[in-house]
């Protein structure tokens, strides 16, 4: 386990207003040594894994305004799931260039079906799968938008959480 990496993480989400906890998780949950809790990322250092799982699981929650935000838990439900985890994938991609680590922290090849490599590759290639729904939230901009605003497009983002009620 790379605690330097961790402590990067960490760092950003509680910089951009993330709860972050560290203490022992006795049930089992989905990613190891991982669980969203009230709003609130709780990480076992123990039993975690992938420390860019937790960007991913951060990538969830920055989906959904303040409000919803502070009541999210383990497990989530089907609808808070199926239209972002594509946006997760987005945010967490983005998450990793800023703060300087290897796309390949968060897509590893013992997650995402196996996929980590193809989504690594795809989106250094400019396949912004999620650009749409970081977008339509008003956290980034795909090169048109941002053109019109005159702001950095993806994968720069204008903002890291949601803040008010767009859907």
């Amino acid at each position: 386990m790379n605690q330097t990496v961790i402590d990067t993480i960490t760092s950003f989400l509680e910089s951009i207003g993330l709860s972050v906890v560290t203490r022992n998780i006795e049930k089992e949950t989905f990613l190891p040594g991982l669980l969203l809790e009230n709003g609130k990322i709780i990480i076992d250092p123990d039993k975690l894994l992938y420390p860019g799982d937790i960007l991913h699981e951060a990538g969830h929650l920055a989906a959904y305004e303040p409000a919803v935000r502070e009541t999210i838990g383990d497990p989530l439900p089907a609808y808070m799931i199926d239209g972002f985890e594509m946006m997760a994938l987005a945010w967490s991609y983005a998450a990793c260039l800023h703060i300087k680590l290897d796309p390949a922290v968060v897509f590893h090849d013992d997650g995402y079906k196996g996929e980590g490599s193809h989504l690594v590759q795809t989106f250094a290639q400019g396949g912004y799968i999620g650009l749409p729904m970081l977008q339509y939230l008003g956290l980034a901009y795909d090169k048109k938008k941002a053109a019109e605003l005159n702001a950095l497009p993806y994968p720069n983002m204008i903002r890291w959480l949601r803040e008010t009620q767009t859907i």
